[in-house]
């Protein structure tokens, strides 16, 4: 017996697995499209920075080339970095800034990541010019960690600009941790505050310049001073009479050298002003850098008790061989007690 023919048993549609299986495709490929992008990107990066111009391959960051159209990143070459004098510049205002905040109980370890949110700034710049700026304490929101840097700011250029200097910081570039504006800032400070600290000179950094321009990331090289001499820092453009003789006879002036430790300014304070200085106050055989500094600080202290204005030179300038700041202070003392019989 013949059965009856079954029908033919229908085949399931594909449609849905098919679509199910190239949507899981396309979004595999879409995230692996976007991945190799961001490496396309970063790899662009370092090839832009590492080019020909650059003696060393840059300390590249994956934030620093997930650049927007035209916008532009900076950061200081590797070899600038490992220099003497940038390392001696940046210890130097590491150990200023802590020695200003030291009642503060403020220790700052790194400057780009201690100082760019403007807690630090606000308490250096309150205690160097004596006052007190109107900010909120603490800010954890990036527009108020901006706000507050801009009031910083402000003040710090209400004081810088009569003097005319080139203002090289902005609060985006404090914030975005720049640490070339950051120097340039902390150098500022220290120079209009006259800090008790030596600047190391003519310290130049190569600062590479990273911007994306149609969708690819150009280069560039610059070069940027942050110090110069100790002279033209302070401020001391003018040409005087004390220029005229370091021109024409700088090898005669070796003898200022013998006050550099400071006991021979206190002694003859003590000769012109015909008293006794007690041998405790000052270090007769001074050793160290200190024992001189604090030896040429005692005697314009003594030169103050004598009716002489505040040196414009800085002991620091004295005990460090500056020969024109020596120069200055022995002519403020010979105008003062030259009829003295």
């Amino acid at each position: 017996m013949s059965s009856a023919p079954r029908s033919p048993t229908p085949r399931p549609r594909r449609m849905k697995k098919d679509e199910s299986f190239l949507g899981k495709l396309g979004g595999t490929l879409a995230r692996k499209r976007r991945a190799r992008e961001v490496s396309d990107l970063q790899e662009e990066g370092k090839n832009a920075i590492n080019s020909p111009m650059s003696p060393a391959l840059a300390d590249v960051h994956p934030e620093d080339t997930q650049l927007e159209e035209n916008e532009e990143r900076t950061m200081i070459d590797p070899t600038s970095k490992d220099d003497p004098k940038f390392k001696e510049l940046v210890k130097v205002l590491l150990n200023w800034i802590n020695d200003v905040l030291v009642e503060e109980r403020i220790i700052v370890k790194q400057l780009e990541e201690d100082l760019y949110d403007g807690q630090v700034l606000q308490k250096l710049l309150e205690k160097l010019a004596g006052c007190k700026l109107n900010v909120a304490e603490v800010t954890q929101s990036e527009i108020g960690q901006k706000q507050k840097l801009q009031t910083v700011l402000e003040a710090v250029h209400d004081l810088l600009r009569p003097r005319g200097w080139a203002l090289r910081w902005s609060v985006d570039s404090i914030h975005g941790k720049n640490l070339v504006a950051i120097l340039h800032l902390l150098v500022s400070l220290a120079m209009h505050f006259r800090a008790p600290i030596r600047l190391p000179e003519h310290v130049t950094v190569q600062v590479v310049v990273v911007r994306k321009r149609e969708g690819l990331l150009h280069s560039s090289h610059i070069s940027e001073e942050l110090t110069t001499t100790t002279e033209m820092m302070m401020g001391r453009f003018e040409r005087d009479a004390f220029d005229t003789l370091f021109d024409h006879a700088p090898d005669k002036l070796s003898v200022v050298k013998k006050f550099a430790d400071g006991v021979y300014l206190v002694l003859l304070m003590g000769l012109l002003e015909d008293y006794f200085v007690p041998l405790h106050n000052f270090y007769l055989t001074p050793e160290s850098f200190d024992q001189k500094v604090h030896n040429v600080s005692f005697a314009f202290e003594l030169m103050l008790d004598g009716g002489l204005k505040k040196p414009k030179a800085r002991p620091e300038d004295v005990v460090n061989l500056d020969l024109k700041s020596t120069l200055r202070v022995l002519y403020n003392l010979f105008t003062k007690y030259k009829n003295v019989e």
